[in-house]
């Protein structure tokens, strides 16, 4: 039987599907320290057990993004708070290539403020 953390992948449409498993490989890369859990529903990736960022598709808009959890203390001009107090989000476009350089500069700066 599948892991719910695996279904939630596996559920998915293409591009989103794809666009998600390749977020969720190249978050776990950044570092040794961060691994990966179910919480609230929702895959979550956590620094040294504590949670930094998840995955997760748009409601309204349908797009993947990355959750941070952090992201009130990060400044970046990509990452949209909407309606919540702590966390701010960056929106994938999951039809387009993915920004590889703006995910790693925000991964980084999340990564530092664990460390």
């Amino acid at each position: 039987m599948l892991k719910p953390l695996d279904n939630y992948y596996l559920q998915k449409e293409e591009p989103v599907k794809s666009c998600l498993q390749f977020l969720r490989a190249h978050i776990l890369k950044q570092d040794i320290h961060i691994t990966e859990s179910w919480k609230y529903g929702m895959p979550f990736f956590c620094y040294k057990g504590k949670m930094f960022c998840y995955l997760w598709v748009h409601k309204k808009l349908l797009q993947p993004y990355i959750g941070i959890v952090e992201g009130k203390k990060i400044n970046h001009p990509d990452l949209i708070i909407e309606k919540r107090a702590r966390m701010k989000i960056l929106l994938i476009d999951a039809d387009k290539n993915l920004p590889m350089k703006k995910i790693n500069t925000i991964l980084k700066e999340v990564i530092a403020l664990y460390k």
